[in-house]
């Protein structure tokens, strides 16, 4: 029954996504792709955020690329669990949109198991210095472990970086 969830969830997220970038997102997409991000230096934003997408076999998704620096930043996976959880997280630390309600709502009716995950995410959050108003585009070349510690305390990049 959990799988089902699950499924249900991601394919929420698959249409909602398209939707909204085309009705909320405004801003000119980064133009940046994976193979550039590849080139960046080894302890960049960028580089990172390139072994992330090469990882998991993705590109930017134009107008919403910070939401890839935000797992990068973070450690969080792309399973459904983490996402909602990375939604919380953000949710914490001040930011707020429309599909970020929808998706912590959904994600807490819908898979209730994570609870106790959700409000873990939501705490490291607000505990964070505020990281969600970065424009992350300026910030590619940025050493990520200097970024991270100007974030996060360190038992919080303990709890978020699985080593």
């Amino acid at each position: 029954m959990k799988k089902l969830r699950k499924q249900l969830i991601e394919w929420l997220f698959d249409k909602s996504q398209k939707v909204y970038t085309q009705m909320f997102k405004n801003h000119e997409p980064w133009g940046v792709y994976r193979a550039e991000l590849l080139t960046y230096p080894d302890d960049s934003l960028g580089k990172h955020l390139g072994l992330f997408l090469e990882k998991n076999g993705f590109e930017l998704i134009a107008k919403v690329e910070r939401h890839d620096a935000y797992h990068t930043l973070t450690g969080y996976g792309t399973n459904v669990e983490d996402e909602i959880a990375l939604q919380c997280l953000c949710f914490g630390n001040g930011k707020r949109s429309p599909y970020l309600y929808g998706a912590m709502i959904l994600g807490v009716i819908i898979l209730p198991d994570y609870l106790e995950y959700y409000y873990k995410s939501y705490c490291i959050g607000k505990n964070a210095h505020p990281f969600h108003q970065f424009d992350y585009k300026k910030l590619l070349k940025v050493n990520i472990h200097e970024f991270r510690k100007a974030i996060f305390s360190k038992s919080q990049i303990h709890q978020l970086i699985k080593v």
